[in-house]
């Protein structure tokens, strides 16, 4: 979700630039497609779209290059590394103009990551990058194209994106399905971070500039949704940070609680992985987004080093920080996606990893979870008005949720 170390794959060349297609909104325009011989991991096509609706814009990279698009993506993206958050990839599986079941699927992949290695290769990034010792070549793309299910998946310019950007991004990819197969409505499959943004356009919880929900959703899923809101980074600052501080060696894409880290002697600051915004830096924003406080359920981590201070500020013996209360203030979704609530249109399925044992990192382990997020957030059913079921998957953890069998077959009994 958050702690993916993505290694870059071989990049293709880019197409040429390719006029608006017939049917689109007119803020939407096609500019490139890639087909055979350009696109892997099973895809068919990869196209790129922009949306030329005044509001967005470039959002903030960490200026190391952990956040930047690399491998293919790059090449999909025209060549650009930090792409504006207006461009988004639309992928298609095989058989998406051809699989027998009516309403089409789109997949929304959660933070740090892409719809290559999400869906449809999670060995993509090598070592450890799917969650398990041994990662399979394919995912819950392959599963659902091979059970006639017309697969999509969107790429977002940004992989910690701000998720009302992407929430609008959700709702450009829908229009590009609809208009491509005449249909009125997708099915939405949201993991993790993805959940956000999904739900977010549904409930129309959406920029000042934003386009409302469209009526076109019939059924939302969430794989390890965090419903409830996270707290992982707070509760477990000490760990976490040693991957993401370059001073100790992190290299992960992924914010800091904290403002100021010893490492080895050194005391140093690092606004450019601050959760909330600092220093004229904001890499983070979808992150904060998605936080709540679970101390007063789980407490806290007690046996970490400078847990007070990192969940509740202030000035601790190796590290400093403004606490998760700041952060919530900076710009959290949780509440006002609850208060928006899903339409009781859309049939909502929450689906929570139950194995709190992902490969290279501290697992979330204060209570009941996969290892990232509590089973209590990804079931977690306020503002939902019509619930169609709830899962609990216990051999799958956070990072397994796009690939795992037992998740797929859930997910494709719900699309049914």
């Amino acid at each position: 979700m958050f702690a993916l170390l993505l290694a870059a794959v071989a990049g293709v060349p880019a197409a040429g630039g390719v006029a608006s297609a017939a049917g689109l909104p007119s803020y939407l325009t096609q500019e490139a497609s890639f087909g055979t011989g350009a696109v892997t991991n099973g895809w068919e096509r990869v196209e790129r779209y922009l949306d030329t609706t005044a509001g967005f814009h470039a959002e903030d990279y960490p200026p190391d290059g952990r956040g930047d698009q690399a491998g293919q993506r790059v090449a999909y993206f025209g060549g650009v590394k930090r792409p504006s958050s207006g461009r988004f990839l639309l992928y298609s599986a095989p058989g998406w103009d051809t699989g027998t079941r009516t309403t089409p699927v789109l997949l929304v992949h959660g933070a740090n990551d892409t719809a290559d290695r999400a869906w449809a290769n999670p060995g993509e990034a090598g070592g450890y990058g799917c969650g398990a010792l041994s990662c399979p070549s394919t995912g819950l793309m392959q599963y659902l194209s091979a059970r006639g299910h017309r697969v999509f998946a969107v790429g977002f310019a940004h992989m910690q994106g701000d998720n009302l950007m992407q929430a609008q991004i959700v709702g450009d990819a829908i229009a590009v399905i609809k208009a491509r197969l005449g249909v009125g409505q997708v099915d939405l499959v949201g993991w993790s971070k993805g959940e956000i943004s999904a739900r977010a356009y549904v409930s129309s919880v959406k920029p000042s500039w934003g386009r409302a929900y469209a009526g076109d959703v019939r059924r939302l899923i969430t794989l390890g949704g965090p419903n409830g809101g996270y707290d992982y980074p707070y509760a477990h600052g000490w760990a976490h940070d040693f991957s993401v501080w370059p001073e100790c060696g992190g290299k992960v894409n992924a914010p800091s609680p904290h403002s100021h880290m010893t490492c080895y002697g050194l005391y140093t600051a690092h606004p450019e992985f601050s959760m909330i915004p600092s220093g004229g830096y904001d890499d983070y924003p979808g992150q904060r987004q998605m936080l709540a406080r679970w101390d007063g359920v789980y407490g806290v981590d007690g046996a970490a080093q400078d847990w007070y201070t990192t969940y509740y500020g202030g000035q601790g013996v190796y590290t400093a920080g403004s606490g998760i209360q700041a952060a919530l203030d900076a710009g959290s979704l949780i509440k006002p996606l609850h208060n928006a609530g899903v339409p009781a249109s859309v049939t909502t399925y929450l689906l929570a990893g139950g194995s709190p044992d992902v490969v290279g990192i501290f697992n979330e382990n204060r209570g009941p979870s996969d290892g990232v997020v509590f089973i209590d957030s990804a079931l977690d059913t306020t503002g939902i008005a019509k619930v169609g079921g709830t899962a609990t998957v216990v051999g799958a953890n956070h990072l397994e949720l796009g690939w795992n069998t037992s998740v797929a077959a859930q997910v494709s009994a719900w699309l049914a």
